[in-house]
């Protein structure tokens, strides 16, 4: 082979590699996202089509959990009818296991709070008709240091939890001894897939190294920032963060930018009536974090809307983005399925605005005419025309599906 043919043979390499490679530009305003593209380079376990939905113990029990906690959850769970509108996992984080392994070094319960095990515990939440999540991390200790982490037991961790029943791993990243996600988060991806049961595989590295641009063929959910904290500060800051990635989501593989906080105390109403709409409009997982037995009426409210979780859930699986802001003053929006689009207008500043979204905001035809569902309301308006504008108190929204009559 001559040395011109060598060097055209390596710049046609190098000319697929760069095709395969996603590019961080944004998409379009509402157009098809990125997702088509590498839907070669989703995780393979059939899981994930629509964002999770369920609950998890972190935010409002930290490490103080136990069994009686997480059963007593899963009964609630149905109770409430939270179950049948689609939350479906109970997930266990930190502080489940023992710190140390045993004498095969499998991880094994904390005897203490978990004195009948994971396996029966699953077998319980399974009964309810709940699928169980659990926690692990990528590196030698989890972030409370009072359990191991699965760094280099990757394959025995992954049998263990499957031969339990596991349905979900939550897979955090502390003390990670400097080594890449991009090494440590592939060998327990590939062991779930091994592990002969399907595995949702949440990866928790908190956006550390972009992992929106190559954690779909890793996980089927990625955190893109760090830690939510119940304020209205951290949960607005984290959601922009997370709105950078939007084009990279889609069914199998979703943008988190963390569970919610919804019901926690350290919101206001229209605060957290904020925070639940744009989660579900950026396809977020709504994982709920509160003490679901003893929630209020607000609370139950707001996680409890149908039409705002069908939002989240519809199966075009395009993540809802920031289309315009002004002076605090935002208009959120999405496509959904049947040529419906959501749309969030959203007062973040500090007194009373109106808000207005124009049909070229939100990649409609300016001469479109729409029925506007208001999806807190439950109201709908007829036959509206090239914008729709509300008046909002201070750090309050509203939300709609708008469906086109014609155009």
């Amino acid at each position: 082979m001559t040395k011109l043919m060598v060097l055209a043979f390596c710049i046609l390499v190098l000319l697929n590699i760069i095709a395969c490679v996603p590019s961080s530009s944004a998409a379009p305003l509402l157009g098809n996202n990125n997702v088509t593209k590498v839907e070669s380079y989703m995780l393979q376990n059939g899981l994930g089509q629509t964002p999770p939905m369920g609950w998890n113990s972190w935010n409002h029990f930290g490490c103080d959990i136990n069994e009686s906690l997480i059963r007593d959850t899963a009964d609630a769970m149905v109770s409430t009818g939270l179950a049948a509108l689609g939350y479906k996992y109970i997930n266990l984080d930190d502080c489940w296991a023992e710190l140390n392994r045993d004498s095969q070094g499998n991880m094994i319960p904390k005897a203490s709070t978990f004195p009948s095990g994971i396996k029966a515990l699953a077998h319980y939440i399974h009964k309810k008709g709940l699928k169980l999540g659990i926690y692990s991390d990528a590196g030698n200790q989890t972030c409370s240091k009072r359990m191991p982490g699965s760094l280099g037991h990757e394959i025995q961790d992954a049998k263990t939890f499957a031969s339990w029943g596991v349905d979900y791993l939550k897979y955090d990243n502390c003390h990670n001894n400097g080594i890449s996600v991009r090494e440590r988060y592939p060998p327990m991806s590939e062991a779930l897939l091994k592990s002969g049961r399907p595995i949702f595989f949440s990866v928790c590295e908190w956006g550390k190294e972009d992992p929106a641009t190559w954690a779909k063929s890793v996980g089927n959910s990625w955190r893109t920032t760090g830690d939510i904290k119940d304020n209205w500060h951290r949960m607005t800051s984290i959601i922009d963060v997370n709105d950078k990635w939007a084009s990279y989501a889609g069914p199998g593989g979703w943008n988190d930018p963390d569970m919610l906080e919804v019901g926690n105390g350290g919101m206001t109403t229209e605060e957290y009536r904020s925070h639940f709409s744009i989660w579900a409009l950026a396809k977020a997982p709504l994982l709920v974090g509160c003490n679901i037995q003893a929630m209020d009426n607000i609370t139950y409210e707001l996680i409890s809307n149908s039409e705002v979780i069908a939002v989240n859930q519809d199966k075009l699986g395009v993540q809802g983005k920031k289309v315009k802001s002004n002076n605090d003053l935002e208009v959120w929006a999405g496509p959904l399925t049947n040529n419906k689009v959501a749309v969030i207008l959203w007062n973040r500043s500090s007194s009373n605005a109106t808000v207005t979204a124009s049909w070229l905001d939100i990649g409609l035809k300016s001469e479109t005419i729409v029925d506007a569902r208001d999806l807190w309301e439950h109201s709908t308006k007829s036959l509206v025309l090239g914008k729709i504008s509300v008046e909002l108190d201070s750090h309050a929204c509203k939300m709609y599906v708008l469906t086109p009559k014609r155009s």
